[in-house]
């Protein structure tokens, strides 16, 4: 089975977070005692993929020093942006550093403990363009959510507000990088709304539910909740 890679979105600003956390890339943020990105590396190190493209901006200096310190025993690359490029200019700058057909894609400020080869495997029966982890939620406002078909192709996407129980966007995804890249899309742009929301009426774009551990800790609320879960 071929190496699988992963890109880490670490780029972000964490600016609903600088009332709890310094001025650090969101994904440093601490949680008792390490950054917030150590688990997600450990999640998905421990799930075999070994191979991390770590797509930075903000502050990449503090992110580069920290993996090369600490997990010199893994491949790594770093994607540098010189200014925002939003979530799919990222990952689009990020491919060029994919050797593989597919690549897992997640937030460096998420951590959803999805079953990762089930993912993989999913996708490539499906022959997917993009295969995204949808995590089950009740009682939330926070995100917004997504309909199947009864093939587990997406149906739609629904807006942010509040739903008793849905599918959410776990912020993780496998992804064709050839049938991305055929896509003329401009250099600074949105991956879920420029993409995936766009496209996924024209390319193969499937869901797999995982009711699996999740955390995001893009607010307050949220990154106190790491400190007592993690």
């Amino acid at each position: 089975m071929q190496q699988s890679s992963i890109i880490i979105l670490a780029g972000g600003l964490g600016t609903r977070l600088r009332s709890v956390v310094s001025d650090l890339p969101k994904c440093m943020a601490p949680v008792n005692g390490k950054p917030f990105l150590d688990y997600v590396i450990n999640y998905f190190q421990q799930q075999c993929i070994n191979n991390i493209i770590f797509s930075l901006g903000y502050k990449h200096e503090v992110i580069e020093e920290h993996i090369s310190s600490h997990f010199s025993h893994l491949t790594f690359h770093f994607s540098i942006e010189e200014e925002p490029l939003g979530t799919g200019g990222a990952i689009k700058k990020a491919c060029s550093l994919v050797n593989s057909k597919n690549v897992f894609v997640t937030n460096g400020d998420t951590l959803f403990k999805a079953n990762t080869s089930a993912l993989q495997n999913f996708h490539q029966q499906k022959k997917a363009d993009c295969t995204l982890a949808l995590k089950p939620m009740k009682n939330f406002d926070r995100y917004g959510v997504i309909e199947l078909n009864e093939d587990d192709s997406i149906k739609s996407f629904n807006e942010k507000k509040y739903y008793e129980q849905g599918l959410i966007n776990g912020g993780l995804y496998m992804l064709n990088v050839e049938s991305f890249l055929k896509e003329s899309f401009p250099e600074k742009f949105s991956f879920e709304t420029a993409y995936l929301e766009k496209y996924y009426n024209q390319h193969k774009m499937f869901g797999l539910i995982q009711d699996e551990y999740f955390i995001d800790i893009g607010i307050p609320e949220d990154y106190a909740k790491a400190a007592k879960e993690l």
